[in-house]
């Protein structure tokens, strides 16, 4: 009984502490690298008529260099590098130039010939390519200086390079080995995130953030809106003021000042009357 109750504790004890964990699981299948290409010197590059895409003819595998990377396809992926000969790293998708790209253009080389023209292409050491290739695209130098090697070079219309790009995808969507590494993607799982508890998503946490180094704008107080007060001021009628009253004090002090001027100033003497005159004459004669 003891065994079963301390399993039980220690069970729900899992349970209830969480585990730390990694934030991601890593399930990706590892993606081999392809072989390296010995080189008996470092290799010349002709120009393809038409794009902007170096090709080394020298070597059996295809080796590309465009938009200033080095690429190769090998078992139906691609890999790039900024190094002929090494660093090379897996990229997702066939390129977009690649489709630009005839796929004949070894028999066009070893003929000098480009669709019934001849091609007198020029061979140019790796380093001038890997220094001008950016100013060349730019000014146009291939097609406009030298028409690309080619005598009597005559543009394709743009309607009739859509339709060879959209062409040469379909066939190299077919091949065994891309329909093959097609696959193996479709079926590599995704890779799983794992959240940590208490941790709340990535994007709450930035909207967090974001809310707390934003300074807080005040909005000017909004003033009483003279429409509605006026109505209210209407109905009430207008306001007559009254007189106003002074305080009693006041008033009996008023009349205090009076009665005190009145006192102060000095009797007139009146008139004698005819009676007093007599009496006085009869004291005056006794």
């Amino acid at each position: 009984m003891k065994k079963l109750f301390f399993g039980t504790m220690l069970f729900a004890f899992v349970i209830a502490v969480p585990i730390p964990t990694k934030a991601e699981v890593d399930v990706n299948i590892s993606i081999g690298l392809p072989p390296p290409i010995v080189f008996v010197a470092p290799p010349e590059l002709i120009v393809l008529p038409e794009t902007y895409v170096y090709v080394s003819p020298d070597i059996d595998v295809d080796l590309f260099f465009w938009n200033g990377w080095w690429w190769r396809p090998w078992e139906g992926r691609w890999y790039r590098s900024r190094n002929y000969d090494r660093g090379w790293g897996y990229y997702t998708y066939a390129p977009g130039f690649y489709f630009d790209v005839d796929p004949g253009w070894r028999g066009y080389y070893r003929d000098r010939n480009w669709y019934g023209h001849q091609w007198n292409y020029q061979r140019i050491p790796h380093h001038q390519v890997q220094q001008n290739w950016k100013g060349w695209e730019q000014k146009r130098y291939w097609e406009k200086q030298q028409t690309w090697g080619v005598q009597g070079y005559q543009p394709r219309p743009q309607h009739q390079r859509q339709e060879l790009r959209q062409q040469r995808q379909q066939q190299y969507q077919q091949r065994p080995e891309v329909q093959k590494h097609q696959q193996q993607r479709q079926q590599q799982p995704r890779q799983p995130q794992v959240r940590q508890p208490g941790q709340q998503p990535q994007e709450r946490v930035q909207k967090l953030e974001n809310q707390e180094q934003s300074p807080q704008v005040r909005q000017p107080r909004q003033r009483p809106q003279e429409g509605v007060q006026r109505p209210e001021r209407q109905e009430q009628g207008p306001q007559v003021r009254k007189p106003k009253q002074q305080p009693q004090e006041k008033v009996q002090q008023q009349r205090r000042q009076e009665q005190r001027s009145k006192a102060q100033q000095p009797q007139r003497s009146k008139p004698k009357g005819k009676s007093e005159t007599e009496e006085e004459e009869k004291e005056d004669r006794r």
